[in-house]
């Protein structure tokens, strides 16, 4: 069994990092190509989380600070953002945007074609998936 480590720590996004480099990368349609700024609120470290996602380049990269130009800029709850990128469950996003919990600026349609791309993800990315719930600790 895999190392596990707290969502979103240091070593976490070390090990989602060695698990992206060293995997073979998903296919990434074209919708869901965006620049994401994330901010965590609420979690068990000392300050929120500042991170991004970037998927302009067909490959899913999360890493930790800012970018510069992105195209939009989600704010969440640490459980929100646990439960949607590491158990891929949207519902709760959803259920978590129309509570307010989830504040976006920017080009909020980009968040939303993640959500409505309907295909299944190829098995690289269900792999990929996999491998980073294995180093999630609960």
């Amino acid at each position: 069994m895999a190392e596990q480590y707290p969502f979103l720590s240091p070593d976490w996004m070390g090990a989602v990092a060695r698990i992206r480099d060293e995997m073979p990368a998903p296919d990434v349609p074209a919708l869901a190509l965006m620049k994401m700024n994330l901010v965590v609120t609420g979690t068990p470290f000392d300050a929120d989380v500042k991170a991004h996602v970037d998927t302009s380049d067909g490959e899913l990269v999360v890493e930790e600070g800012h970018l510069d130009s992105p195209d939009l800029t989600v704010s969440v709850d640490y459980d929100t953002a646990k439960a949607v990128f590491v158990g891929l469950d949207f519902t709760v996003a959803m259920q978590a945007f129309m509570a307010g919990k989830v504040k976006v600026q920017g080009d909020i349609t980009k968040l939303m074609a993640l959500g409505t791309q309907g295909a299944a993800p190829d098995e690289r990315a269900m792999a990929v998936g996999q491998a980073i719930r294995d180093v999630t600790a609960p």
